[in-house]
Parts: structure tokens; C-alpha cells; sequence
């Protein structure tokens, strides 16, 4: 097993657990407010003492938003879940990188060339994605957030809005770029992949 490999399954292993963790506190704790278990029974006084560290700053800020801290174990499951998730698509993005790089370092520059031109058209179709997200939350093209991924996009998006007008509140321009980026990637890869 490689160290890449080892590093996953270390960091899976470590999700799972927290996720398991984060069930048990949640469960624990609807099952007392439901009275299906006696507060100060031996388990749910085991399982609030292993709680507690991690709950406690989540009750806080809870209270400081005016919820209600009994949903703080249900905020902790959500967040252990998300944060899980993001951790687990982290490490898989870092150790495809470390790959790639480990492959072209044993490559000409051919495969130098379609990485780079990968990356180029991944770069665009994040930057859409980032301009949509931003159109729905009403964020401004000149906001400082998302200006680079206007200015990354304009050159595709304005041309077919202009042929493409908006139908009502929808705007399906930047799917359609998106679908000519698409098609665009396919067809650049496919003539390198012949000149290689």
C-alpha cells in the first residue's frame, strides 16, 4: 500500500469515526429528551462526559444566534457530516494532485501540455460555477468575491447571452457555456491524445 493510499484510508477511518461519534451523541440525546432514557442513567452520563468538549462551544454559539442548545448534538451530527465530506473530497483532490505530479515528473512535456489544458478548462468551469452561486445569492460581478470568476467567464457567458436572451428570471447562459466548455475540453484532449 502506498503512503497516498495510507493517508486515505487513515482519514476514512477517521470520518467514519467521527460520524459513528457524532450518531451516538445525537442518538443519546433525543432519546433523553424523548424520556426513553433516564438522564442520569450511567450511559447518558458517559456519553454527555464525552461530549461535553466538543458540544459545549456548539451550545455557545447556539444560544449567542437565540436557538435553542438542545439541538446542539443535531448541529454537531450536521457538522461532523459536512466537515467529513469536505475532509474526505480534500484528501482525495491533494492525492489525486500528488499523483498527477508524480506521473509528470516521469513524463515529456506532451502530457505536461494536456495536464495544463485540463487544469485550464477545470479553472473555467469552477469559475461558472462560482458566477451561477453568486448570481442566486444577489452577489454583485464587482463584489471582490467572485470578480475573478466574471472576469474568467465574460469572454464565453456575454456572447451567448447576447444570442441566448434570458427567458424571464432564468439565464441559461452560463449552462450553456458550460456545455461548450464541455464539449470544447473533449475535443482539444481527443486532437493532443493524436498528436501524442
Amino acid at each position: 500500500m502506498t503512503a497516498l493510499a495510507m493517508v486515505d484510508l487513515v482519514v476514512r477511518v477517521l470520518v467514519v469515526s467521527a460520524v459513528a461519534y457524532a450518531i451516538i451523541v445525537a442518538g443519546t440525546h433525543w432519546a433523553v429528551r424523548q424520556r426513553r432514557l433516564n438522564p442520569f442513567g450511567g450511559w447518558p452520563r458517559f456519553v454527555r462526559k464525552i461530549s461535553d468538549p466538543a458540544l459545549q462551544p456548539v451550545e455557545r454559539r447556539i444560544l449567542r444566534s437565540g436557538g435553542n442548545p438542545q439541538d446542539a448534538s443535531l448541529w454537531l451530527l450536521g457538522l461532523t457530516v459536512a466537515g467529513g465530506l469536505l475532509l474526505l473530497w480534500l484528501v482525495r483532490w491533494v492525492v489525486g494532485l500528488l499523483s498527477t505530479l508524480s506521473y509528470l515528473a516521469r513524463s515529456g512535456p506532451a502530457a505536461w501540455v494536456v495536464a495544463l489544458v485540463s487544469v485550464a478548462f477545470t479553472v473555467m468551469e469552477i469559475a461558472l460555477i462560482v458566477r451561477v452561486v453568486a448570481s442566486w445569492l444577489g452577489l454583485s460581478p464587482e463584489s471582490r468575491w467572485v470578480r475573478l470568476a466574471y472576469r474568467l467567464t465574460n469572454w464565453i457567458v456575454e456572447p451567448i447571452r447576447r444570442v441566448l436572451p434570458a427567458l424571464g428570471p432564468l439565464d441559461f447562459s452560463p449552462l450553456v457555456a458550460w456545455i461548450v466548455l464541455r464539449v470544447a475540453q473533449w475535443i482539444v484532449l481527443s486532437l493532443l491524445a493524436r498528436i501524442h
